[in-house]
């Protein structure tokens, strides 16, 4: 059957519809942001510049929990860090984490069964300059939950746990930037105080537009990061403004519209032409749908991404064509390589895309802590 593309507005009501369309939200969390930007109470966040490539001076090493399919590993390893250890419960991401990283001594199981001493033992217990890692949001406990068997809480202790006998010189941890106002601020004081109480004072917490370092793709994620020797917590400084963002089309105007490239993950649910007709009528920030409404929406052109997810099967609709974006589609406006390939089904693959940090945003993260890393390194070195 030969596919036609169809037109993106069938008539001049569609098109008027569009002029009522509201404009895409490039800083849904700009008020959290600014209050943590200027707020006196987080003393040890730094925002630096830097200049990549900025190479590490030493053979820095991290252990990533919760990583998924790898987005902030991929990230750290771009940055110049060794990826040592990996954790993750789900199998198919972590067949994907394998594919990309086979070097890296990889946990699959429950994080309550990882036995950090042990599991590093196997590899002659390197010493780890980072954690990283993004524990489920919904492992937080809430305000007066101090029950150390809730499964509420269970996954971002487990998180402190291996935190606590790794003793990392930093620790990230990225997480929805929702969680720092879930109950009015009780869950982020929990977090500060975990830390704080296993030998890691000084804590900060910034959102991070990921669009503003590069990625063609609105996504903001809270940046709690920690180190154990009295240093500043540097963040990188934002390289782009919000007028200078990454459009969509910037990262996938050159996959083919509509020849699947199974190699490389670029497929995409198939639609019949009716449904390609249904499609047609959906202008930019409208969906197909008026109950699902986060799924099956058009991406706007010119602008960058919304933030990528798959959605219990659906996903966005390309911003000029009339199917959704293909898996690699989603995974080029994460920044994933090309070369990044995804373990399982498409929608296994969509799945695990859509979960992950964003790489540029981790590498980022992994050049504006060098500069503290060779610090410490030096100081160690002299004896300091």
């Amino acid at each position: 059957m030969e596919i036609i593309q169809l037109s993106l507005f069938s008539n001049q009501e569609d098109c008027k519809s569009l002029q009522k369309q509201k404009k895409a939200q490039l800083g849904r969390y700009g008020r959290i942001q600014r209050e943590l930007e200027t707020s006196d109470c987080d003393s040890y966040k730094i925002f630096i510049e830097f200049e990549p490539p900025l190479l590490p001076a030493y053979n820095y090493r991290f252990v990533d929990l919760f990583c998924g399919a790898g987005g902030m590993t991929q990230g750290f390893f771009r940055a110049g860090f060794r990826p040592i250890a990996s954790v993750e419960v789900n199998e198919i991401a972590s067949a994907t984490h394998n594919i990309n990283f086979p070097h890296c001594h990889h946990f699959c199981g429950d994080i309550e069964k990882f036995e950090s001493q042990q599991w590093l033992s196997e590899i002659n217990s390197p010493e780890i300059h980072i954690v990283v890692g993004g524990p489920p949001c919904q492992g937080f406990s809430v305000a007066g939950k101090r029950d150390s068997k809730d499964p509420r809480n269970r996954l971002f202790r487990e998180f402190v746990r291996v935190v606590s006998e790794i003793q990392p010189w930093y620790v990230v941890m990225e997480n929805v930037p929702g969680i720092l106002t879930i109950n009015n601020g009780a869950v982020r004081k929990e977090i500060f105080e975990a830390f704080t109480n296993i030998g890691y004072p000084h804590i900060s917490v910034a959102i991070l537009e990921s669009a503003a370092y590069g990625v063609p793709q609105i996504r903001p994620r809270a940046i709690f990061i920690a180190n154990r020797f009295g240093m500043m917590n540097p963040y990188p400084k934002a390289q782009l403004s919000s007028h200078q963002y990454k459009p969509i089309e910037s990262a996938i105007a050159d996959l083919p519209e509509y020849t699947p490239i199974p190699e490389i993950n670029h497929e995409w649910t198939r639609h019949s032409p009716e449904y390609m007709e249904r499609i047609a009528r959906v202008p930019p920030g409208g969906s197909l749908y008026t109950k699902y409404v986060d799924a099956f929406k058009r991406q706007y052109p010119g602008l960058p991404s919304m933030t990528v997810k798959e959605n219990h099967g659906g996903t966005h609709i390309h911003p000029y064509l009339n199917r959704v974006i293909s898996a690699r589609e989603m995974a080029r406006l994460q920044t994933f390589p090309d070369t990044f390939l995804f373990a399982g089904s498409m929608k296994k693959a969509m799945w695990q895309i859509g979960n992950a940090v964003p790489p540029r945003l981790a590498e980022c993260i992994g050049y504006a802590l060098i500069p503290s890393l060779n610090e410490i390194q030096h100081n160690l070195s002299n004896g300091n």
